[in-house]
């Protein structure tokens, strides 16, 4: 069969659709369709390239963010629709329903199609707000879901409404009578949006902020803030997520004071043995009189009680009327001087070392101080190391650290009673 032959059939089948009218209103809906869908396919390969090309421009960088959540992309996805929705007078021998339906379905299109470009709109401005320092402070990931999420719904309102082919109004009214319901459907969405409000104004928190709510098991870095969940992920890297509602509802405490004072706090007890306190002597006043440190606290004390001792007169030499330094006190400055002088303490934030109530542990001497970092494994070393060293060098003073007795100990002791009576037994015999 030859190109002329198949001409006069196709013209002869041309001829005939005249009697068949849905036949050609099909064939021309089908054209109108295909030639839609081959210009958005156009369309979406011309966008592409010329933005690809504009990005590479250093001051509209901003574009790549565009084209990685596929807003160009999207939005040539309008093309096919319009052409159908305005195309639609074109095709021939169809009623004015089927135009008016063929109508309302492409501009119902559009509507989806549109509300798709501007959510991953939202996204990529998400994404370049991100990027600024203001998103540290004021993170708006909260407010760009909640408009998200009244974006798709009233689009469904719009693009049910343009369906059915009535006003959308109609579908407004009819929710208004069921606000009760939409009410107690969405609670936790309107208590957290105003959360976040909330916590964001108020600047309570923020992404990076080390949080710690035992409650629901939080202790960490907060790493995201949704509108509907605030996610945490602990040391040990497990995610808790809390909804954000409650972080106005229940208490929590925020690090990042600490984090940016630049120094952790130091706040640890030694618990002395208080059988072992007691009044320093000449022996261990000249000895002490060796060390760098408390050099300038012993001349000084030693003048001031001197000079308190000299004005009560002539009285007994009982230490009950006359000062004297005690072996706690004396490692209480040295403490202090110690901490004073170490090269990892903050020296502009508060340093002290007091004593504590007495209690059935012991004397407790506190050391409250703060490092120069906040990082956690410095911190714990710098804390290690001073401990390690108030705890060797307190015998020096006299002193040692109140310990409960274990079982060693006990066993240690009931040898030792066994062993003297054997010796006196065997000494006896020997002088026999």
């Amino acid at each position: 069969m030859d190109i002329q032959q198949l001409w006069v059939q196709f013209q002869t089948l041309w001829a005939n659709l005249d009697d068949h009218p849905w036949l050609s209103a099909l064939l021309g809906l089908i054209v109108l369709v295909s030639i839609a869908l081959i210009a958005g396919h156009i369309a979406r390969i011309l966008i592409l390239r010329v933005t690809k090309i504009l990005a590479r421009q250093p001051a509209l960088h901003w574009i790549n963010d565009l084209r990685e959540h596929k807003v160009f992309h999207r939005l040539a996805q309008l093309t096919p629709s319009l052409m159908v929705q305005f195309g639609r007078n074109l095709v021939p021998d169809m009623s004015d329903n089927g135009r008016h339906f063929l109508g309302n379905l492409a501009l119902a299109i559009t509507i989806f199609v549109l509300t798709r470009v501007i959510s991953s709109l939202l996204d990529a401005l998400l994404d370049i707000y991100s990027r600024t320092n203001y998103a540290k402070t004021r993170p708006i990931k909260g407010y760009v879901q909640l408009t998200k999420m009244l974006l798709y719904v009233f689009s469904a309102i719009i693009i049910v409404a343009t369906l059915i082919d009535r006003s959308p109004m109609l579908l407004l009214s009819g929710l208004g009578a069921m606000s009760a319901v939409i009410l107690l459907v969405y609670k936790d969405t309107l208590l957290s949006f105003v959360a976040s409000v909330q916590l964001t104004s108020n600047d309570l928190l923020r992404v990076g902020d080390w949080i710690e709510m035992p409650q629901v098991g939080a202790d960490g870095d907060v790493i995201d803030i949704t509108l509907h969940t605030v996610k945490v992920q602990n040391f040990d890297k497990t995610i808790v997520s809390i909804p954000t509602w409650r972080l106005m509802s229940e208490s929590f405490k925020n690090w990042r004071g600490m984090q940016q004072s630049g120094g952790r706090r130091i706040k640890r007890s030694l618990f002395i043995d208080a059988a072992e306190i007691g009044f320093l002597t000449d022996e261990q006043e000249q000895r002490l009189e060796q060390v760098r440190l408390l050099r300038d606290y012993l001349t000084r004390k030693k003048a001031e009680l001197k000079s308190w001792n000299e004005a009560q007169g002539n009285v007994a030499e009982l230490s009950a009327n006359r000062r004297r330094m005690t072996n706690i006190g004396t490692f209480r400055a040295y403490a202090l001087a110690y901490l004073k002088s170490h090269a990892e303490i903050q020296p502009n934030m508060t340093c002290m070392v007091r004593q504590m109530q007495t209690t059935a542990q012991g004397v407790p001497l506190e050391v409250y101080c703060f490092t120069r970092t906040t990082v956690w494994d410095e911190y714990e070393q710098i804390q290690g190391d001073i401990f390690d060293y108030l705890l060797s060098v307190m015998p020096e003073f006299g002193l040692s650290v109140y310990q409960q007795p274990s079982g060693n100990d006990l066993r240690n002791g009931l040898l030792n009673k066994l062993k003297t009576p054997l010796v006196v037994a065997e000494a006896a015999n020997a002088d026999d």
